[in-house]
C-alpha cells in the first residue's frame, strides 16, 4: 500500500482531528453542511463502510496494518493512512485505542422523521439520554431486539460519537435514526408527529398506574413507539402524560430501577415481541 504515511510529527495539522478537534467541533466541521466523525476499531469501522459512509482518513497502529485492518485499508488505496507506535497514538490522542484502528468519516445529512418511520411498525424514543455509553447500548439493544428505528430529542448524546458507536459496536450505522426536528417543541409538536404517522406510545416510567410490560393489548398493537427517559430521572411528567400507555417493568429484591439501557433490552425484547412472534 503506496498510502502509508509515518507520523514523524504528532502537531502535524492533518491529524488535528484525531488530536486536538472536540467531537462537537468535528460535528460542525462544514457547518452548515455535515461536518465529521470519529470510528473506532475495525468491527466499528467496517460496519460504517458497508453502510456507505465516506472515510477521509486512517490512524492505525503499526502491528495493524498487517492485521485486522489491512483488509478494510485494501478496499481504500487512495485514503490516508496514518501510522505509528501504540504508545505514540496514545500520547496523540489522549485516549487508549480499540483494536489500534481509528477512521475519520464524513457525516450524512440526516433523514426525517417521516423518512425514517416509512415501513416501520416498532421505534424507540429517547428523551435527552445524555451517556454516549447509554447511547451506544441502547442502539446495540434496539438492532438486536427487533426496533426498526431510533429517534432521539435535542437533548440526546450523539450516536455517532467516537464511544457511543463503539459501545453500539457499529450497530448506529445498522439501524435507521434521527433526531426531531430542532425548531418543533418537545413533547408537543413531537408526540404529535409521531401519531399522525400511526403510533401509538408507550412510556416507560415507575408508576403504579401501568401497564404490564407483557399486556396483550399492548403487544396487539400495529405501530408501537417506546419512550425511554434521562439517566436517573427518566421521562419527563408532561411526556408520560401526553403518551398512549405506562408501562413499569416489574422487579424484584427492592430493586427500585433500572440503568436506561438495560430497561430498554427489556422493552424492546417484550413490546418488540409483536414481529418476533411472526418470524
Amino acid at each position: 500500500m503506496n498510502n502509508i504515511i509515518e507520523i514523524n510529527d504528532i502537531t502535524a495539522p492533518e491529524l488535528d482531528v484525531y488530536a486536538r478537534t472536540s467531537e462537537v467541533q468535528l460535528l460542525r466541521y462544514y457547518e452548515p453542511k455535515p461536518g465529521i466523525f470519529i470510528a473506532e476499531s475495525p468491527k466499528v469501522i467496517e460496519r460504517a463502510l458497508n453502510a456507505g459512509y465516506e472515510p477521509l482518513s486512517f490512524l492505525v497502529e503499526h502491528k495493524d496494518l498487517e492485521g485486522e485492518a489491512k483488509q478494510i485499508l485494501e478496499r481504500y488505496p487512495g485514503i490516508p493512512v496514518y501510522t505509528a507506535e501504540y504508545d505514540v497514538l496514545v500520547e496523540m490522542t489522549g485516549y487508549a485505542l480499540a483494536r489500534g484502528m481509528l477512521c475519520a468519516m464524513k457525516r450524512r445529512r440526516l433523514p426525517s422523521v417521516e423518512e425514517i418511520c416509512q415501513n416501520t411498525s416498532r421505534i424507540a424514543i429517547l428523551e435527552n439520554v445524555v451517556n454516549p455509553t447509554n447511547i451506544g447500548a441502547i442502539f446495540r439493544s434496539a438492532a438486536a431486539l427487533h426496533m426498526d428505528a431510533v429517534l432521539l430529542t435535542s437533548g440526546c448524546s450523539d450516536p455517532l460519537y467516537r464511544r457511543a458507536a463503539r459501545v453500539s459496536m457499529g450497530t448506529v450505522f445498522q439501524i435507521p435514526w434521527t433526531y426531531f426536528d430542532k425548531k418543533s417543541s418537545w413533547p408537543e409538536e413531537g408526540m404529535k408527529a409521531i401519531r399522525n404517522l400511526g403510533f401509538k406510545t408507550v412510556a416507560m416510567a415507575l408508576r403504579e398506574d401501568s401497564f404490564s410490560i407483557d399486556d396483550p393489548k399492548l403487544l396487539a398493537e400495529e405501530k408501537l413507539a417506546i419512550v425511554l427517559g434521562t439517566e436517573g430521572d427518566g421521562l419527563a411528567s408532561q411526556t408520560i402524560a401526553d403518551c398512549d400507555y405506562t408501562v413499569k417493568i416489574p422487579m424484584s429484591h427492592g430493586v427500585d430501577s433500572l440503568n436506561v439501557a438495560a430497561a430498554s433490552a427489556v422493552a424492546f425484547w417484550e413490546l418488540g415481541r409483536r414481529r418476533y412472534d411472526k418470524c
